[in-house]
């Protein structure tokens, strides 16, 4: 299972959990955690802001377990309702998926170690052509 958090720059950090994992209420917890930390460390502007940090996703359990809903208030970050039409998957997630799931189609991947080096890279890939078409909207916008 790729769990995987993006803002409207990149991907901001992604785990790739191991074939035997399963997602948790403490787990979860954890993974935002390292959210936190990765935010930190490439958006330091979200922290230095008066604004929220804004979550989207579904009411999954481990989304709403108690430890997660602690954690939350703590760093005072919102969590938007998730679409009541939209049962398997979030709105920002189609085009992420889709695209992933578009480059995977020629891909033979045979463990969890070709899979995590091919995830990484691609993420990598996105990230530069993000960073250019940012780059081309704020060039485009001075016009």
């Amino acid at each position: 299972m790729l769990r995987i958090w993006w803002d409207q720059l990149s991907v901001v950090y992604y785990e790739l959990l191991n074939p035997s994992e399963t997602i948790t209420g403490t787990l979860y917890r954890t993974q935002l955690m390292r959210l936190s930390r990765a935010l930190n460390e490439k958006r330091p502007q979200y922290y230095s802001r008066q604004g929220k940090i804004i979550l989207l996703y579904d009411y999954a359990r481990p989304h709403v377990a108690v430890p997660v809903k602690k954690y939350l208030k703590t760093f005072y970050w919102e969590v938007l309702p998730h679409p009541p039409y939209s049962p398997d998957i979030t709105p920002s997630n189609y085009h992420l998926f889709r695209a992933m799931a578009h480059a995977l189609s020629d891909q033979r991947l045979t463990s969890y170690e070709d899979t995590k080096n091919w995830v990484d890279s691609w993420i990598a890939s996105k990230d530069k052509t993000s960073d250019l078409e940012y780059e081309r909207c704020l060039k485009d916008g001075k016009k």
